[in-house]
């Protein structure tokens, strides 16, 4: 496949974040001459958080870490690429809970404290004995400096390793969050999307670390779409170490703390990094495009038509013919369900009205707005006239190539 024209010339270098350490290895569970299998090794007192997949069909590893949240507390994460574990029966089970005793054994923890996640091929078994003997040489070989091999094995169809981080003071104390994502296809949030494992060393008690997640998600990882499917596998994890009590930082356990806010504004900031990472590796992707919708009844009801827009397969093939259509905008706003004045709308391409007051711009200009359509970065603004309801999402184009990279994922 080709790299997306969004791959970054270089990748960030994530720092050493105090008691984690990391490992990744070629399994072979379905990709030749690649990393598919990642350890990664959490201290003592490590919490967590997390938002996973609403699907009806939800994997094996997902039912797992949706029962482990409860307790709030993790040693070891791991995770495999290019099998799913999803819509494999008891079987799925079994893997899950052949893959948490070896985690376990490796980590020297108790099961509960192991998380798992999987992506990949959906409906095919994923068999345990090809790597769960792995773990234990993974756990030897981990290191706080491996993310971008990290980052690598957890790819399926992304043209390139999604890493981010940023600092922030917690009580005027500096600490780190970093995190790695992956996701290209079958990407439409349903909670958060995509697999994401976010890290720090904040000593944040797990029911603020649920909390944080949960509310970053809403925002960025909650916010996006390349093809309105929804993944069996999605999972979104917060872990928190702690280890910056050593220097100072206070441990948090009350969520409307104030010393919270800047950790709070960094976390969000990185898990939107993340997911534009993930809207920018879009299979077939040639556009990224920021929708943003003004003037509905509610929020809620403002980010349904937002996603009514980004997720239109008429509005996406028309970015990817760089075709100003504003048209197909009005066509989706209507099918959104939502409240909308007909003669009230307006709609932008850039700072360019094309639409006001329910039909075209008497200043619009063809070629002006086309020419603009031309760039690889857009952003498309819609106000439906009937209150103070706002949001914004992000989404791609839809190309042949899109086409193409699903028709052969299996074969």
């Amino acid at each position: 496949m080709a790299v997306s024209p969004f791959a970054p010339k270089a990748l960030p270098v994530l720092p050493p974040l105090d008691g984690v350490r990391l490992a990744a290895c070629e399994a072979g569970i379905r990709y030749r001459d690649r990393k598919d299998l990642l350890l990664v090794l959490l201290p003592a007192g490590t919490t967590v958080g997390g938002v996973l997949t609403q699907s009806k069909t939800a994997s094996a590893p997902v039912e797992w870490c949706r029962a482990r949240l409860a307790d709030g507390g993790a040693r070891a994460l791991v995770v495999n690429s290019g099998n799913a574990n999803a819509f494999t029966g008891m079987r799925g089970r079994a893997a899950v809970e052949a893959t948490v005793a070896s985690a376990a054994a490796a980590a020297g923890c108790r099961p509960e404290e192991v998380f798992v996640a999987s992506t990949g091929v959906i409906g095919e078994p994923l068999e345990p004995d090809r790597f769960k003997h792995l773990l234990g040489g993974l756990a030897a070989d981990a290191q706080a400096t491996a993310w971008e091999d990290a980052a690598h094995a957890i790819m399926t169809t992304d043209t390139y390793p999604k890493l981010a981080t940023r600092t922030a003071e917690l009580g005027g104390v500096p600490v780190t969050i970093s995190g790695i994502a992956k996701g290209a296809g079958m990407i439409a949030p349903d909670m958060a999307t995509m697999l994401a494992f976010v890290f720090t060393d904040a000593p944040l008690a797990a029911p603020v670390v649920q909390g944080l997640c949960a509310t970053a998600a809403a925002n960025t990882f909650n916010a996006i779409t390349v093809d309105s499917d929804t993944s069996t596998s999605d999972t979104a994890l917060l872990f928190a170490t702690g280890t910056a009590a050593a220097g100072g930082a206070p441990s948090i356990s009350d969520a409307t703390d104030g010393r919270l806010d800047a950790f709070a504004e960094a976390l969000e900031e990185l898990m939107r990094d993340l997911a534009h990472q993930v809207v920018k590796d879009g299979e077939g992707v040639r556009k990224f495009v920021g929708i943003t919708v003004t003037g509905a009844e509610s929020d809620a009801a403002a980010r349904r038509i937002a996603f009514s827009i980004a997720n239109s397969p008429l509005v996406k093939t028309a970015f990817a013919g760089e075709d100003p259509n504003w048209g197909r905008i009005v066509m989706a706003v209507g099918k959104a369900g939502e409240a909308a004045d007909r003669d009230r709308l307006a709609i932008w391409f850039g700072e360019m009205r094309v639409a006001v007051d329910g039909e075209r711009d008497s200043d619009y200009r063809e070629e002006t707005v086309a020419a603009y359509m031309t760039g690889a970065e857009l952003e498309v603004r819609v106000d439906v006239g009937v209150g103070e309801g706002r949001s914004k999402v992000w989404t791609c184009d839809l190309t042949a190539d899109y086409v193409s990279i699903n028709a052969d994922y299996r074969s």
